[in-house]
């Protein structure tokens, strides 16, 4: 890939899917950013101090902050590149205080704190102590025992409190990114949660399993909800879902795409597997007593989720396909062709 198209996959990757993703990305590079005005002014003054070694450090944190900058644009790959962020940065920071002495122990804090930042919190909590621990021989030698306890205990408790907060926040982000999406009435992923899963496959790098996409909808949904009634209709939407938990593996998706229309993302299954998995649930449905009284039966269209199209293609060829089992006369299954 020439650097033209790494660029452009770079700002690709800032328009479409991975919102999560872009947000991490931003993290890093924000703080980064930040990094570099705050260091950049210490690093001139000692080089026209002559101070040649502590200006070596500074001049080389503020390069590597430029360059994952530019890193993380270009690729997106946040992960490791966060790691040696902070290994870096706290690295560059130890160097400083040994070299620099007592006075510059105050760039301790923030270098901890920002950890938690970019990395999980028990990550950022053991890159922390071991610099802790540096940090500690290397003062051991300059400082009253008194003295030093003052500043290990305050960087610990520092370090507990950043910890206990990113950790309760964690949990409360991923406790609100569930609800969000989940469908209220069914409990299957929502179509904001499709979309997610869906770019986030799309986007992926490294070789998987093949997978394809399935799109359900209810046959003449409306008479079912004119003549027994919305609530009736609710109940005959619980159903299915609950049925379709049951006749779908562990490592598939289900969501409600809207109104009576579900998707299922087939993790693993190529067109036959997923051809026979909508076949099962078609046959299973029209065998179920979803409302008493009324057969319920549906149709399914299957499209192959290729790497050499978008989710929209998929959402698509699937939707096209779904068409088709309708006009063939309902309670079918139609299979695209495999790409």
């Amino acid at each position: 890939m020439s650097k033209t198209d790494q660029a452009n996959a770079g700002r690709w990757r800032w328009l479409s899917g991975g919102r999560q993703r872009r947000q991490e990305e931003v993290i890093l590079m924000m703080l980064c950013a930040l990094s570099i005005p705050s260091i950049l002014p210490f690093g001139i003054y000692r080089l026209l101090q002559g101070s040649w070694a502590s200006a070596a450090v500074d001049m080389a944190l503020v390069i590597g902050m430029m360059a994952v900058i530019v890193h993380v644009w270009r690729t997106g790959r946040y992960q490791v590149a966060s790691l040696g962020v902070t290994i870096f940065y706290s690295a560059g920071m130890l160097v400083t205080v040994y070299l620099r002495g007592i006075s510059l122990v105050y760039w301790v804090y923030p270098t901890m704190i920002a950890a938690y930042f970019v990395l999980r919190p028990v990550v950022a909590l053991g890159i922390n102590s071991v610099g802790l621990l540096i940090l500690v021989g290397i003062l051991m030698v300059r400082l009253e025992m008194l003295n030093l306890l003052t500043i290990v205990v305050t960087i610990a408790l520092v370090n507990f409190f950043a910890y206990i907060f990113a950790h309760r926040t964690g949990l409360q982000n991923k406790e609100l990114h569930t609800a969000v999406e989940l469908d209220f009435l069914t409990g299957v992923g929502n179509r904001r949660a499709m979309e997610r899963r869906l770019a986030e496959h799309a986007q992926e790098r490294r070789p998987h399993l093949e997978s394809s996409l399935l799109l359900l909808d209810l046959d003449h949904f409306k008479q079912v909800n004119d003549q027994y009634g919305h609530a009736a209709g609710d109940k005959v939407l619980i159903r299915l879902a609950e049925l379709m938990r049951r006749h779908t593996r562990s490592s598939d998706r289900i969501f409600r795409f809207g109104g009576e229309e579900f998707a299922i993302m087939a993790c693993g299954a190529g067109l036959s597997a997923a051809e026979q998995l909508a076949e099962g649930l078609r046959a299973a449905v029209a065998s179920a007593a979803l409302l008493e009284g009324h057969p319920i039966t549906i149709s399914i269209g299957v499209a192959y989720m290729d790497k050499e199209h978008t989710p929209a293609d998929w959402l698509a060829q699937a939707d096209k396909m779904l068409y088709a089992a309708k006009q063939g006369g309902r309670n079918a299954v139609r299979v695209a062709e495999a790409p």
